[in-house]
C-alpha cells in the first residue's frame, strides 16, 4: 500500500507539472500531437485512478466525490486550472466507485455495458450533448476533464460520464474477479481510438462511451458469460 501511495504522489506531481508547462512545451504536428496525448498523458491521468481502485470498497465515497466537487469549484473560482481538473478527476472516480455499490450482480453491470452506448451516442449527436457542446461550450469544458496538448493552450476533453463509467466498470472488473489489468488497458485505448477517429473525421466530438462499454466487453467477456451461466443454472 505504501508504494501505491508513494505512486500516486510521484505521479501526481508529474503530471501537474506537465499541466502547469504544456503549454510552453514543443509544438508539434496534429497527429503527434494525438499521439503523445493518447499515449503519453491519458493513461498517465487513468493511471491515477487504477492506483485508488483499492479504495472501490471504501466508505465514504459519495461524500468524498462530494468533496472533491467542491473542491473543483473553489479551484475554478480561483483560477487553478490544473487543480481543479484533478479534482474533478478524484471526485467523478470517487462517484463511479461509490455507484457499484448499488450494483449486487455482475449481471447489472453488462446490462449498463449494453444500454449506454445507446444513451450515450443519441446524447451526443441529437440530444443534450450536442446542444450543451455546440451552444455552450464554457458548460461541457466546466463538466469535463481536459488532457492538454503540448506546446498549445487547447486540449482534449472527455465528460465526467465517461470518467465515472470508466472508474465503475474498472471498480466492477476487481469486484467480481474479471480482469482489472486488461479491462484498464482496452478502456484507455478505448479513449485513445474515441479521440483519433474523431480528429481524423474532423469531427467537434463523438460519444467515448461505445468503445468504452466495448473495452470492458472484449477485456472480460469469456468470464462474464461464465458468471452468467453459473448465476443460471445455480437458480435452476
Amino acid at each position: 500500500m505504501v508504494g501505491r501511495v508513494a505512486a500516486l504522489l510521484a505521479l501526481l506531481a508529474a503530471l501537474a507539472l506537465y499541466y502547469a508547462l504544456h503549454d510552453r512545451l514543443w509544438n508539434a504536428s496534429t497527429w503527434w500531437d494525438i499521439a503523445f496525448v493518447s499515449l503519453v498523458v491519458i493513461p498517465a491521468c487513468f493511471g491515477l485512478v487504477w492506483l485508488v481502485l483499492p479504495l472501490q470498497r471504501g466508505r465514504g465515497l459519495l461524500a468524498a466525490g462530494a468533496a472533491f466537487g467542491v473542491l473543483a469549484w473553489a479551484f475554478h473560482v480561483a483560477g487553478w486550472n490544473t487543480a481543479e481538473n484533478f479534482s474533478k478527476l478524484f471526485g467523478i472516480t470517487a462517484v463511479g466507485f461509490a455507484f457499484l455499490s448499488y450494483f449486487e450482480a455482475l449481471s447489472w453491470v453488462v446490462l449498463v455495458a449494453l444500454i449506454i452506448p445507446w444513451v450515450d451516442a443519441y446524447s451526443v449527436w441529437r440530444g443534450p450533448t450536442k446542444v450543451i457542446v455546440t451552444k455552450h461550450e464554457h458548460v461541457f469544458s466546466d463538466f469535463s476533464v481536459a488532457f492538454p496538448i503540448p506546446g498549445e493552450r487547447s486540449g482534449a476533453n472527455l465528460g465526467l460520464p465517461d470518467l465515472m463509467f470508466f472508474a465503475l466498470f474498472l471498480a466492477a472488473a476487481a469486484r467480481f474477479r474479471l480482469r482489472p489489468a486488461w479491462t484498464w488497458l482496452l478502456m484507455v485505448l478505448s479513449f485513445d481510438a474515441t479521440l483519433a477517429l474523431a480528429v481524423w473525421r474532423n469531427l467537434g466530438g463523438l460519444p467515448a462511451l461505445p468503445l468504452l462499454a466495448l473495452g470492458f466487453l472484449l477485456a472480460n467477456g469469456d468470464l462474464i458469460w461464465t458468471q452468467l451461466r453459473r448465476g443460471a443454472d445455480a437458480r435452476r
